[in-house]
């Protein structure tokens, strides 16, 4: 995925159209760490997704970075995990502007 900020595009969790910020699926903080290193290659770790802050900040309230890297290294994994689709349908509710 490119790193540029895209800039009509969506939140890809909430499909808002507000300003992205980008998410790592596996944390840059994991990166060095063997179990992590060795079984992802460059790409993969480095891989992400754009989504509006109060999506991406809501992810990391609700875990944290080593329960990311193991659990959530795909947007799919994201979208099917209750809690994090629990707060993504009440920010998918606020204005765009709040």
């Amino acid at each position: 995925m490119p790193r540029r900020r895209p800039t009509q595009q969506p939140c890809q969790l909430c499909e808002r159209q507000v300003a992205l910020t980008f998410h790592h699926l596996i944390p840059r903080k994991l990166h060095r760490r063997p179990r992590f290193y060795k079984r992802f290659n460059r790409s993969e770790l480095n891989a992400g997704v754009w989504l509006c802050r109060p999506c991406h900040s809501g992810i990391h309230q609700l875990y944290d970075e080593l329960t990311l890297g193991q659990r959530f290294s795909s947007i799919e994994a994201l979208r099917d995990d209750e809690a994090i689709a629990r707060h993504v349908r009440w920010v998918a509710k606020q204005r765009a502007g709040s």
